[in-house]
């Protein structure tokens, strides 16, 4: 029994013993496996360690020393493992300078982490790298450890850099542009406008962010303008206009402006941007081109039908005068010959007006005495404006003098007061000022056409009914007129601009409608003293004393005429209408020729020509240009050489004398 009992028991315990040996072979491979896992988990963390593209940095948390460091921070900052192995972070060269380092470990082993995004390290070279710097604390085998990832962020901060320079370039180029700019919110709500803006409008910066551009509306839009361009930006197209808007101070300029949506990443509308230019000057320099242009083609006509029309007028003139002397002034066909001569002499002075406005009349520049000439003509003024008409004459003492034709300042005072009497109705006033104003480029940069300087000013002022802006941009167009037709023909201002512009001056005009009108004529002074004055007033033309004239004009009519009137005035003429025949008779003539009347422009030779030739024959001829338009044979752009003779056809028999006894008188 105790045989059996003792096998029982042997067979258990081998039984058990198998089993436990089981359990211990089984466990050993579990703890096998268990180590396997973690020796590929250290290798794969090592692997992940040494192949990283950051850098990274293990510390003991609690002492802040290094225990590890990965390849890449080595080369990153170009130290050794051995430099940072075992040594405190804030004893590594490059976080020597950062004076926080200490602090900062400790915040960091109070808070568990730690971030600097942009901390510039430097390398063991000298260089500079910018990291991004995040600190963990981890736990690790029981114990805390701290990981510092560094990643090197220095090609994203030139990156950066490079695009906040090209942020910055094109903020510079906006602020600086001269054209305005301005951007609002998908409202309408101005979010920024530019330097230009604020110099154009008036408006800084400040006053405008946060308001509409509703703020520059002038009034000279309708509203259907304003709908479509609100429809056409709101849609997604770009406007493109032109339009009139108000200043800060009221005053209006005209804009071209190009507005349009700007979308975001989902195509959604969220700003306008408007991109503005002042263009009031452009406008103002192409009309004034266009008047340019304008005066160029009425001088052209002018010039190309003066010399025939003139011409055609002398004969009318001229024969009309020579019948007049046959006829007693009792008789009816004195009177109707009367009617000729004065439609005559009207159309020769529509014909010196259109030349004056193109600024191709003929003048002889002398120095004048403004104050001088103007009460020389006070007189005249008077008869012109009537009595119902006060004149008012209020001269600057110390005037300094101007050089022109005495004749065109004299068309520029008449015509200026013709024009205050026609805008005053029944009883008035009319102002003549003179003065001496000058004009610093400051102001010349305000007043294009105007032009640094000294200047004699004309003023002629009325009390009449003024004038409205549309009416003032037109006064000085020829035949513009607001008078009836058979009042005027617009000539007279037209007149005044083309010979103050002929003298290099300048015209402003100042009107309101009911408040009246102020012209004001700008003339260049002259250095030096005025001439005498030598007006004085013949009735009659005065006589010849026998003297001889060769008369040389081409077209037989005008010969005729001029050679009657000559020898009517008592002088002996010998006339040709061609001027080779005029050389031959003057070389054949025995006694003296005391003067040459010869026209401009001729087929064979001009006058000039002409007149030289016969120098050489008679030394001491003196000649007399007679012509319709000189065409600068004897003129440049108008002005008379120095010591030239001239009468402008049509002329009457009284200014034929009187030129033709100042010639011979002159020594």
């Amino acid at each position: 029994m105790s045989d059996t009992n003792s096998a029982n028991q042997r067979r258990l315990a081998n039984i058990e013993l198998k089993r436990q040996s089981a359990l211990l072979k089984e466990a050993l491979r579990e703890k096998e496996k268990t180590l396997e896992a973690l020796q590929d988990s250290e290798k794969r963390y090592r692997r992940l360690f040494e192949s990283a593209r950051d850098g990274i940095l293990i510390l003991d948390a609690f002492t802040g020393k290094v225990v590890d460091v990965n390849p890449f921070l080595t080369q990153l900052l170009g130290y050794s493992y051995d430099d940072f192995w075992g040594k405190y972070i804030w004893e590594i060269g490059t976080f020597k300078d950062i004076s926080s380092s200490q602090e900062a470990f400790r915040d960091l082993q109070k808070n568990e982490y730690i971030r600097y995004e942009d901390l510039p390290l430097e390398t063991a070279d000298g260089r500079i790298v910018e990291v991004e710097f995040v600190s963990n604390v981890y736990l690790v085998d029981h114990a805390k450890v701290i990981q510092c990832n560094i990643r090197d962020i220095t090609e994203r901060k030139q990156s950066e850099a490079r695009a906040n320079a090209e942020r910055e370039r094109l903020l510079s180029a906006i602020e600086q542009t001269g054209e305005m700019i301005v951007i609002t919110d998908s409202e309408g709500t101005i979010q920024y406008v530019n330097p230009a803006f604020e110099q154009v409008t008036g408006y800084t910066r400040k006053e405008a962010i946060g308001r509409n551009p509703r703020m520059l509306k002038s009034g000279k839009q309708s509203d259907a303008f304003y709908r479509n361009l609100w429809e056409t930006i709101s849609g997604g197209e770009t406007f493109i206009g032109r339009m009139i808007n108000k200043r800060k101070d009221g005053t209006f300029f005209t804009e071209e402006a190009t507005i349009s949506p700007v979308r975001d990443a989902t195509g959604r509308i969220v700003n306008y941007v408007a991109v503005k230019r002042d263009i009031s000057e452009d406008l103002l320099l192409a009309a004034q081109f266009q008047q340019m242009q304008k005066m160029e083609s009425v001088g052209r006509l002018a010039g190309g039908v003066a010399h025939d029309y003139n011409n055609m007028l002398s004969v009318i003139i001229g024969y009309t005068e020579i019948a007049m002397d046959k006829v007693s002034p009792s008789e009816p066909l004195h009177a109707d010959l009367k009617e000729i001569l004065k439609a005559a002499t009207r159309s020769a002075e529509i014909t010196r007006q259109l030349l004056a406005f193109a600024r191709k009349q003929t003048i002889s520049p002398r120095v004048l005495d403004v104050n001088e000439t103007v009460e020389g003509m006070l007189k005249m003024i008077r008869r012109l404006i009537g009595e119902d008409i006060d004149l008012s004459w209020q001269p600057t003492s110390n005037l300094r003098p101007v050089n022109m034709d005495p004749t065109q300042f004299g068309q520029i005072l008449a015509n200026l007061c013709v024009n205050a009497r026609d805008a005053i109705a029944g009883v008035g006033k009319v102002t003549i000022e003179t003065g001496m104003v000058i004009f610093d480029a400051a102001y010349c940069a305000d007043h294009p056409g105007f032009v640094p300087g000294e200047f004699v000013l004309l003023a002629v002022s009325d009390d009449g009914c003024g004038m409205d802006k549309e009416t003032i941009d037109n006064i000085f167009e020829p035949f513009f007129t607001t008078k009836d037709a058979a009042q005027g023909t617009g000539l007279g201002l037209s007149t005044v601009f083309g010979i103050v512009k002929q003298n290099n001056g300048f015209v402003n005009v100042y009107s309101e409608p009911g408040k009246g009108t102020t012209f004001k004529i700008y003339l260049p002074r002259h250095v030096g003293e005025a001439e005498e004055s030598r007006a004085e007033i013949v009735t009659q033309a005065p006589k010849g004393r026998g003297e001889t004239v060769l008369l040389v004009e081409d077209e037989p009519a005008i010969m005729e005429m001029a050679r009657r009137m000559l020898e009517k005035l008592g002088y002996r003429v010998v006339a040709t209408n061609m001027a080779s025949e005029a050389i031959r008779l003057a070389g054949n003539h025995t006694g003296g020729i005391h003067l040459l009347i010869t026209d401009v422009i001729m087929p064979e030779m001009n006058g000039r020509d002409l007149a030289d030739q016969l120098h050489g024959v008679h030394p001491d001829i003196k000649i007399l240009f007679m012509s319709g338009y000189t065409a600068d044979v004897i003129a440049h752009r108008g002005v008379l050489d120095e010591g030239v003779n001239f009468i402008q056809k049509p002329f009457s028999m009284k200014d034929l004398g009187i030129k033709v006894r100042e010639v011979l008188n002159e020594q």
